[in-house]
């Protein structure tokens, strides 16, 4: 991974005045994924959607650690359903496209 998809943990911190122990519990929880490059450590541009999402719902919310947990998984959920939506679509045209022969 290149370091320009790296967000430095700290500066994310700063910018949305947040402890670093936060982003360290997400970690933990295997919420979020933080890399550690010589010392430092960062956060892949492709979490900062899903970050900045849990710190909304945190501090606008006061939504707590297990909280963001099971909105986590009820989120992963839905898109897996969604996703199986979309593929039985595609196969229900295919059918639909095969009877119109």
């Amino acid at each position: 991974m290149q370091t320009e998809d790296l967000i430095a943990a700290n500066d994310f911190c700063t910018y949305h005045k947040i402890e670093y122990s936060f982003i360290n519990l997400l970690n933990e929880h295997g919420l979020i994924t933080v890399i550690t490059v010589r010392e430092n450590r960062y956060i892949p541009s492709s979490e900062l959607s899903k970050l900045e999402q849990f710190v909304r719902l945190h501090t606008d919310l006061d939504i707590n650690l297990e909280g963001l947990e099971a909105i986590s998984h009820l989120l992963q959920r839905i898109e897996g359903m969604q996703n199986q939506i979309t593929i039985l679509k595609n196969k229900l045209r295919m059918f639909e496209a095969e009877d119109d022969r």
